[in-house]
């Protein structure tokens, strides 16, 4: 914590408007590249430009050339038989939520390992299959191919079995978001991850961990449950589990909760001894591997009806070409996919880039996930993002580089091909608990909820509001609902902005909102505004709307009314009605004249008021003859604070234009202070500049501004304790 300071500093300097700033310091006028000088430069090819592009394009070439066989090799080894292991089991796993064959699963922890190795630039994610992204797959081969009923009208189905269905599904449907991904990293969209916001993506995925835990009932329980798809999905899936929990195989059940406190229990131990621990205990691989022989000595899948894995070939399959049909019916559903997928990648790939100190290219990796989703579609894989469990055993055990992910599809590779028979006899109900316990920490995200809403409510409505949506409604169009509530929030904060009115910190040039601080004085005849965000098409009503409750009226019927007045008061002169005294006008009969209120030349009323026949100056804050009442304005000069204000589009810039004029056509100086130079620039380049309003109404402080109004306008009342700076008022 720092100490007050009792140190203080005084700066002389001139009062500064922006004209005399930049009088006095000659700015550089830079030539902006046209938009055909970009597209020359981007196209133009040197050699520079070709060797940075290669090892842009192919990563590992940077860091295999400072690989340090000695000090990582091992580390990478080591890790990744650990990986390896942990993606069997994922892979197996998570095929269930993808409602496809389990070794399948396999394919998506080898084929697009493969292809990250060379394209991506993390060092540490485990790159396979995804719970979420598994389950958003399931949701689109459900649909495609249910359970109960004729599948959809593809061509390519005709003679296939309904799993070689949903394995085209899946497998056409991965290429497609591979495709997805791909195409955004070619055109250098990896921003667009930008927009899903933390908050998004834990409800989202707090949502998913709810349809997962759901959807891993059946195997839990060993209860025959059809898939479904769409809107309240979730909620006839729990409408059959209850119908049939009568039907509970005790197997299963039990089998099922003894994996889960057991991998619950040692996982806590993990965690509490971690920094004891060189490598965290594989509780998960212990278990499957005493549940398979468990179930194998005892038969559990003929003597219990325990659904088992099953077959699983010792052999990789056929590549395929996807089905054309399949894209053009899931293409709304794949591009979610590809930006769940990416954006969760990027999320755990950035936490190891800052801890390990290097750095990760989003549009790279948006190229190496496409082309790693487009190389495992083709061979049936189910589409690959990461787990932050699987990285996280990846990096905790020693990894360095994906030296360690290509070890890990090495072990896959060696289960697919050598001892997959091994898990042929391992009971789905122990998958499915493995899946259940992996969901712990997107379940446990829920905790966040009542600390959002104390300290953000509207990010806890995108958490809510996303969390609900993507339950009840499924998964694409929950996240469309979260984008849609986080543009909301990001529209409402800028069009509805926390305005205030400042005022002096006596004895200083600081300001600050006047409601704020207890040794705060408002200039005498001023009010200085504030709006803290751009201004736009959206939110200029309301920023005029605040500007005249901040001074008190409202400047454009203050106009008319002056007008009016002067329209008056020339007509009874004329009259003789009115007569000019030492005093001033004043009436010939005490007769009240009523006010015309003839609105049919409204244009007349609000142009400047033109005195040109009177014979003297009006002072509108004194009484007016003939009893004509107009309401007192009690300040004479109003400034902006636009040191936060970050861009005007086209129709700001003529609201605000439009307020300005009607201050000065009732003398109320206008004062614009702390602007962007840039956005005095496009004023100037959008003929905001007239006879009425100049230049010379932009100073670059406040304070600079208030001396030079009180040069104009000396305050009636001065406290002499404030030395060479503002003098206060009452």
């Amino acid at each position: 914590m720092l100490r007050p300071s009792t140190q203080r500093y005084s700066v002389t300097r001139p009062l500064y408007s922006e004209d005399a700033f930049e009088d006095e310091h000659a700015k550089v006028y830079r030539k902006h590249k046209t938009f055909l000088h970009h597209v020359i430069q981007y196209f133009t090819c040197t050699s520079e430009r070709a060797k940075n592009t290669a090892i842009s394009l192919l990563p590992i070439i940077g860091w295999m050339k400072t690989y340090s066989f000695k000090e990582w090799l091992l580390n990478d080894i080591l890790s990744g038989v650990s990986t390896g292991l942990v993606a069997v089991l994922q892979g197996l796993a998570f095929s269930l939520l993808a409602s496809i064959p389990t070794w399948y699963g396999l394919y998506a922890a080898f084929f697009p390992v493969i292809m990250y190795f060379f394209l991506g630039t993390s060092r540490h994610i485990s790159v396979g299959s995804f719970p979420v992204l598994s389950l958003m797959v399931g949701a689109v081969v459900t649909r495609l191919v249910p359970d109960e009923g004729l599948p959809a009208n593809i061509t390519a189905f005709e003679g296939l079995t309904k799993e070689e269905q949903r394995v085209l599904v899946s497998a056409s449907l991965t290429f497609l978001v591979g495709l997805f991904q791909l195409g955004m990293g070619l055109l250098q969209v990896g921003f667009i991850v930008m927009y899903l916001s933390d908050t998004l993506i834990s409800g989202f995925t707090t949502a998913a961990a709810v349809h997962i835990l759901i959807s891993q009932l059946k195997f839990v329980l060993g209860l025959t449950v059809p898939g479904f798809s769409g809107p309240l999905s979730i909620i006839y899936t729990l409408e059959s589990v209850f119908t049939q929990i009568t039907s509970t195989n005790i197997h299963d059940l039990v089998t099922s909760i003894v994996v889960m406190v057991m991998v619950l229990g040692v996982k806590e131990i993990n965690d509490r001894f971690k920094s004891k621990l060189k490598v965290p205990i594989p509780i998960e691989i212990i278990m499957t591997v005493i549940a398979c022989g468990v179930s194998y000595a005892f038969n559990f899948s003929e003597n219990h009806g325990v659904d088992v894995v099953g077959k699983i070939p010792n052999t990789f399959e056929s590549p395929i070409a996807p089905s054309l049909q399949v894209f053009q019916m899931a293409a709304v559903d794949a591009f979610p996919i590809a930006i769940v997928g990416f954006a969760v990648a990027f999320a755990v790939a950035k936490v190891y880039s800052v801890k390990h100190d290097y750095v990760i290219d989003g549009n790279q990796e948006l190229i190496a996930f496409g082309a790693s989703n487009i190389f495992g579609g083709a061979f049936k894989s189910l589409a690959a993002s990461t787990a932050l469990s699987r990285s996280a055993v990846q990096e905790s055990t020693g990894g360095k580089t994906q030296v360690a992910g290509l070890l890990s599809a090495i072990i896959v590779l060696v289960v697919i091909l050598g001892i997959g028979f091994l898990l042929e006899p391992l009971p789905k109900s122990v998958l499915g608990a493995v899946v259940i316990v992996n969901l712990k920490g997107m379940l446990m995200q829920v905790v966040t909820v009542p600390y959002l809403w104390k300290k953000d409510r509207p990010d806890c409505i995108v958490w809510v509001g996303t969390c609900l949506a993507a339950i009840f409604l499924g998964l694409d169009i929950g996240l469309a609902v979260g984008l849609g509530l986080e543009l909301l929030t990001v529209v409402f904060r800028a069009q509805f902005p926390h305005c205030s009115v400042l005022a002096n910190i006596s004895g200083t040039d600081i300001y600050r909102d006047r409601k704020d601080y207890v040794n705060i004085y408002e200039p005498e005849g001023v009010k200085i505004f504030r709006i803290p965000s751009p201004i736009f098409f959206a939110n200029i009503d309301f920023f005029r709307d605040k500007l005249k409750d901040a001074v008190g009226f409202n400047p454009l019927r203050i106009l008319r009314k002056r007008n009016k007045a002067v329209k008056k008061m020339k007509k009874l002169l004329k009259k003789g009605e009115l007569t000019l005294t030492s005093n001033g006008l004043q009436a010939t009969c005490s007769m009240p004249i009523e006010e015309s209120e003839d609105e049919s030349n409204m244009e007349d009323l609000d142009k400047p008021t033109d005195y040109s026949d009177l014979p003297i100056q009006v002072n509108w804050n004194a009484e007016l003859p003939a009893n004509i009442q107009v309401p007192p304005v009690n300040i004479h000069s109003l400034v902006l604070d636009f040191s936060v204000v970050s861009f005007l589009d086209i129709s700001a810039l003529k609201g605000l234009k439009a307020a300005i004029k009607e201050f000065i056509r009732i003398n109320v100086d206008v004062y614009i202070v702390g602007c962007d130079p840039y956005i005095i620039e496009k004023l100037r380049n959008c003929k905001f500049f007239d006879d009425e309003i100049k230049t010379s109404i932009f100073f670059l402080t406040i304070h600079d501004a208030m001396l030079f109004i009180n040069e104009s306008h000396p305050p009636k009342t001065v406290i002499t304790s404030i030395i060479n700076l503002i003098p206060s008022c009452k």
